[in-house]
């Protein structure tokens, strides 16, 4: 049997020379979500939160639809954990994982968790935009997204779910030069050498379309666009101009099949916008 247990404090003292797989699988708490095969609850430990995601195998039939489906079978915890590693090397704020664990080779019968500690006094952008912010926090927020996002993709991780409910604030940060933007969620991240275009344009598309419904104007995306490739607008345009049409196009359609209207084209991003 492949086993492989990570553990950091508290749970290496409270699991020393026990099963941890049983402790872990016998866990109740605050259910968040609970699917045929994975289930994330949170739990309090010495009064500190944690969040838990338990996997159970998937078996071949799903992962055969979903490859049918040229889609990527998630079969664990450890493209989740792999990620909150290489993220946190390259000092893009997100989760922190306190334990991690998985058994069985076996695609379709591996088992698996990931604990991740609570981030604390947060809140999504996704709500944060349906009150009314300050222009000035407004651009702070973008433009760290567009940071994370960009350091991310650059260190060859796609995401997958990438939408602005996955980026919380740190609201102790609010004042602050640069405030705390963690992303979050990433069971379905991927991690390569470098990121395919589609899937680029897949999470950039999905940053776009979520924003939309705090108003993001044209300004502001043009904003995000210069920090999120580090370049000059005007050169970004010139010499990547395909791939952010294809964005904002990929945003038109995830607009118009979420609110169950006609697409009908979009307007490009104009290479001559100061």
């Amino acid at each position: 049997m492949c086993k492989k247990v990570i553990l950091n404090a508290p749970f290496d003292a409270m699991w020393q020379d026990r099963d941890v797989f049983a402790e872990v699988f016998d866990m109740e708490g605050e259910v968040f979500r609970h699917v045929k095969s994975r289930r994330t609850f949170r739990i309090e430990v010495g009064g500190k939160g944690f969040f838990v995601k338990v996997h159970r195998g998937i078996g071949w039939k799903e992962i055969f639809k979903n490859l049918l489906q040229f889609k990527i079978p998630v079969t664990g915890a450890r493209n989740e954990y792999d990620a909150l590693q290489y993220l946190a090397a390259i000092n893009v704020p997100t989760m922190e994982a306190a334990a991690f664990g998985e058994r069985f080779a076996n695609p379709a019968a591996k088992e698996s968790f990931l604990i991740t500690r609570e981030l604390e006094n947060i809140i999504s952008l996704e709500d944060l935009g349906k009150e009314p912010v300050e222009p000035v926090l407004r651009l702070k927020l973008i433009r760290q997204v567009a940071l994370s996002a960009g350091k991310m993709h650059r260190a060859g991780i796609n995401h997958r779910d990438c939408y602005i409910c996955h980026y919380v604030l740190d609201k102790n940060s609010i004042n602050d030069k640069e405030p705390v933007v963690s992303v979050i969620d990433l069971h379905r991240a991927q991690k390569r050498s470098k990121v395919p275009w589609r899937y680029l344009v897949k999470d950039v598309a999905g940053l776009e379309f979520s924003a939309w419904s705090a108003a993001l104007t044209r300004r502001e995306a043009l904003r995000f666009v210069r920090w999120y490739s580090g370049r000059h607008l005007k050169d970004e345009l010139k010499n990547n101009g395909r791939f952010w049409q294809q964005v904002e196009y990929t945003a038109a359609r995830l607009y118009c099949k979420e609110n169950k209207i006609p697409f009908k084209g979009f307007i490009p991003f104009e290479t001559n916008s100061k």
